[in-house]
């Protein structure tokens, strides 16, 4: 059988170019971190990535990566849901909105979020007397990263939902299927692979970020201070080889997470495409 040519050519002119930009954005950066990083022997390499404060920024890192990404996973299901299915006032601005935290500098969000959820801010205010305190502590961390991963699941999820046709919810309906039923079988399993990956968006934009951290964190060692903050602070004491230990192992713990999520996304697509 005759090879069947692509109707526009340069595959091997444009894989060239795809490989060389990745290799030049991408993969000489982290095997230039890698390669920084054997300037330690293994007992100091260790020593530093498991210091007792880099620990537990790992964990908060980690953790607040997490729980942020669980939140927006939720909430933005929701918002996608409202703003394809319900016509209302002001839509349009609601739906420019959500895409806010993807254009402010990622600094004027962390000292805006500060100021409202400071003691004397506009909501914190109203939760310290209540004993819920939000700037510098890890509640405040989560905050941050909530609001700068939402865009990341309700743009994910959002196409998915108008794409979903409306008759298939009345049919389920007409054969007697409650609200629940019919979101739970029809709905869910179809934006499922869509709310994992904004899932999984939202929690690796999440772990590497700094500027709307570092305001309304506080950076108290052990309490609230963060990785990447770990490795700013290494970096201005001129421990590079420090730095990229850390660096390292928030790369490799990053890609271990991302693979084992996308793995589960595929799984699912696979269990899918096999229930049709």
């Amino acid at each position: 059988m005759a090879k069947r040519k692509n109707i526009l050519p340069g595959f091997n002119l444009s894989l060239g170019f795809t490989i060389f930009y990745l290799s030049l954005i991408v993969l000489i950066p982290l095997s230039a971190a890698f390669i920084k990083t054997t300037e330690l022997s293994m007992p100091e390499f260790w020593e530093v990535i498991t210091a007792p404060r880099v620990v537990a920024s790992y964990k908060l890192t980690f953790g607040a990566s997490f729980i942020a990404a669980i939140i927006n996973a939720v909430f933005g299901l929701l918002t996608a849901w409202v703003l394809v299915r319900y016509p209302f006032p002001g839509k349009k601005f609601i739906d420019a909105l959500v895409d806010l935290p993807f254009a402010l500098p990622t600094a004027v969000a962390g000292i805006a979020l500060t100021a409202v959820y400071s003691g004397n801010g506009w909501i914190g205010s109203w939760l310290e007397p209540l004993g819920i305190k939000v700037a510098f502590t890890p509640i405040g961390v989560i905050v941050a990263l909530t609001f700068i991963g939402l865009p990341f699941v309700v743009r994910t999820v959002q196409p998915v939902l108008e794409d979903l046709e409306a008759e298939t919810e009345e049919a389920a309906a007409s054969l007697g299927a409650n609200r629940w039923q019919t979101f739970t079988k029809i709905i869910f399993p179809a934006i499922w692979p869509a709310l994992l990956t904004g899932f999984a968006l939202a929690f690796a934009r999440a772990i590497g970020e700094y500027g709307s951290v570092i305001f309304i964190a506080g950076n108290m060692p052990m309490v609230s201070e963060i990785t990447p903050l770990i490795i700013i602070t290494k970096l201005e004491q001129y421990d590079y080889a420090g730095a990229t230990a850390v660096a390292v192992v928030m790369l490799v713990i990053s890609f271990l997470l991302l693979f084992a999520i996308n793995g589960l996304q595929w799984w699912s697509n696979r269990h899918s495409s096999a229930a049709r």
